[in-house]
């Protein structure tokens, strides 16, 4: 009777540490996705937009394309611009 105790203890905190090897694993996998966001990226010079500014129109202002503009400025949504916002225009790569 002792040892089905004891080898039911045993496959017990083998399945515990497997679960905490499993949990950590897939902490760190989302905590690497989240900060591979963070490009190494740092703003050189920015633009006030001003009203009825379009990204296209901005991007062509600065001789940039509109790719670089989204690159430069990853959370940007080009259909809700507002007038003051700031947008990246030149920048460099770390």
């Amino acid at each position: 009777m002792a040892r089905t105790s004891s080898k039911m203890t045993v496959l017990f905190n083998l399945f515990l540490v497997l679960s905490l090897c499993f949990t950590v694993s897939m902490a760190e996998r989302i905590l690497k996705s989240d900060t591979s966001i963070s490009t190494g990226l740092t703003c050189e010079s920015v633009y006030g937009v001003k009203s009825g500014d379009t990204c296209l129109g901005v991007a062509n202002m600065f001789k940039l394309t509109q790719e670089s503009i989204s690159v430069f400025n990853p959370n940007l949504n080009c259909d809700k611009l507002f007038v003051g916002q700031w947008l990246c225009t030149s920048a460099v790569f770390f």
